[in-house]
């Protein structure tokens, strides 16, 4: 190929502004580069002391309609695209004076940022919507075997160092080929954040319902936060990554002490902060308790709610003390003093709070092996869940908090009403069964877990569980079923242990025999119409 008669050339359209100078300063005093830029870039290039061609004079047009088209024009995009090894697009560009441009530096308009900003219009969003910097990116990243494309200043000290250094064309070509790769997962994650605006938007305005809604494509991207020293095993690799960086969510919470979190703790954590969360909204007729959660293995293995946050603590902890050795424990107000001080006796892994004082977290300063985590948003969970199979996913509404009138729903199916406390207590277990794997039952009485029959093949062996933990205690206590009862077994053994009140779905063709079991034993039913399942 014959020597190329242009000076190595440099486009510069960049909003985050981080590096720029030392790079275009080396780039030209060292490099030899002539650098083309326009808008906000050849200011601040200029404001420097770094000579830029802007690129209205290299395409010999201006820029229109208020800036949205500057760099849109065939001089940039032949520059970019050209296919050196080819003699005809050599051709091109020497009959129509296209020099090559060797580099692109290109980063975009902050369309996450600003739609994240409260009020933000529609209007507003869209002048956001980046259209000259993805196309620069596009192309670029498509001729990366002439083209060098760098989408983030992280990128910029190793291209300098390439260029320094007498790395070998090999060594160029695979830089190129990753920084391609780098602008194309930019883009993507950029029209990602687009599509994902749209669709809430569309939510708020109204529109004629389809007869059958349509699924539509699903959108997933996913922010590596944190590479995890191994997933559920150790022999499994593991990655946590985050949707929004700017949302709510675990990504925010402070770790004021311990071990780095691992794979199967934030797993424990969420299920212990979603229980937590949800019976934090109060249960009815009544103030927002106290709640403590304890989470062994992704299930509560102890639950309490009182009027403290310390006598909230004890009781989930008296309510197992064997499983919750070791466990997680998700707290739903303000760490105080005397909590942490009781925090500090049994071995815990994991303590999340919504807000921790500095004179609690001295209490628990001497466990240093402790997570200790403060979660501002902690009543903010998750609006779908996702699970993977082979070939693909599933995807569903999250069994999301019932509102405070949720008894209203609610039918009492034995001849028997329940008294006053014992509709606290089913209200209480009902929402603790439903975090807890199915076959699920739960045990309680005055706020407080009593025993807990979790992932059971059959429902009576979940009973049976679940009987035997609570011991003498479930004489007076009541019992939740995440499921109706296929057969009377479970009710007949939870009326021989003492069970005074029984929620469940309901549902079964054999609805019957399990009332009729009830009311022989002169316990109350009740029957709320909806299952919560838990695999």
């Amino acid at each position: 190929m014959p020597a190329q008669p242009f000076p190595p050339l440099a486009l510069l359209s960049v909003f985050d502004k981080t590096g720029l100078i030392p790079l275009a300063q080396a780039l030209v005093q060292e490099h030899g580069f002539q650098l083309l830029s326009s808008g906000g870039t050849a200011k601040a290039l200029l404001e420097a002391g770094i000579p830029v061609t802007p690129v209205s004079d290299h395409t010999g047009t201006p820029e229109i309609l208020g800036g949205r088209v500057k760099t849109l024009h065939p001089r940039i995009h032949g520059g970019i695209l050209a296919r050196l090894e080819r003699g005809e697009d050599r051709a091109d560009l020497e009959a129509l004076g296209i020099p090559p441009i060797q580099l692109v530096v290109v980063n975009f308009y902050p369309f996450e940022q600003a739609v994240a900003r409260p009020g933000v219009s529609l209007e507003e969003a869209f002048e956001q919507i980046d259209i000259g910097g993805p196309t620069l990116a596009r192309a670029a990243a498509k001729n990366y075997p002439h083209v060098t494309v760098l989408t983030d200043p992280s990128q910029y000290p190793q291209y300098l160092q390439l260029l320094s250094s007498s790395s070998s064309e090999a060594e160029r070509l695979a830089f190129r080929f990753q920084c391609a790769r780098r602008a194309f997962e930019r883009v993507l994650s950029y029209d990602r954040a687009i599509v994902h605006y749209l669709a809430r938007s569309e939510l708020s305005r109204p529109s004629p319902a389809p007869a059958t809604p349509a699924a539509q494509v699903f959108q997933l991207q996913g922010i590596p936060w944190q590479r995890l020293r191994y997933g559920e095993n150790p022999h499994q690799a593991a990655t946590w990554y985050v949707v929004d960086a700017a949302a709510p969510g675990w990504h925010r919470a402070k770790q004021l002490q311990g071990k780095e979190l691992s794979y199967n703790n934030l797993l424990d954590l969420e299920a212990a902060r979603a229980l937590a969360a949800e019976l934090s909204l109060g249960l009815a007729n009544g103030p927002r308790p106290a709640v403590a959660v304890i989470v062994k293995h992704n299930n509560p293995c102890g639950v309490a709610v009182r009027p403290t946050l310390a006598a909230a603590f004890e009781a989930a902890l008296a309510a197992d003390p064997v499983s919750a050795f070791g466990g997680i424990v998700a707290l739903n107000q303000t760490l105080d003093r005397e909590t942490a001080q009781r925090l500090a006796e049994p071995f815990l892994e994991c303590v999340v709070v919504p807000a921790c004082p500095p004179e609690a977290a001295e209490q628990l300063a001497a466990k240093k092996n402790l997570r200790l985590l403060v979660l501002p948003d902690f009543e903010v969970g998750p609006t779908q869940n996702l699970r993977t199979l082979a070939g693909g996913f599933l995807v569903q509404e999250a069994d999301l908090p019932q509102e405070a009138d949720r008894r209203q729903s609610w039918r009492v199916v034995s001849e028997r009403q329940p008294t006053p406390e014992e509709w606290a207590d089913l209200e209480f277990a009902w929402i603790v069964c439903k975090y807890v794997k199915s076959n699920a039952i739960v045990v309680a009485r005055q706020g407080q877990t009593l025993g807990i029959g979790a992932g059971q093949m059959n429902r009576v062996g979940a009973v049976e569980i679940a009987l035997r933990q609570a011991g003498s205690q479930a004489a007076g206590a009541v019992l939740a079923s995440d499921g109706f009862f296929p057969f009377a077994d479970s009710v007949e053994a939870a009326a021989r242990a003492g069970i005074r009140a029984i929620i469940q779905p309901g549902g079964s063709l054999r609805d019957a025999d399990s009332i009729a079991a009830a009311n022989a034993a002169g316990m109350a039913m009740v029957c709320t119409g909806i299952r919560h399942f838990l695999h």
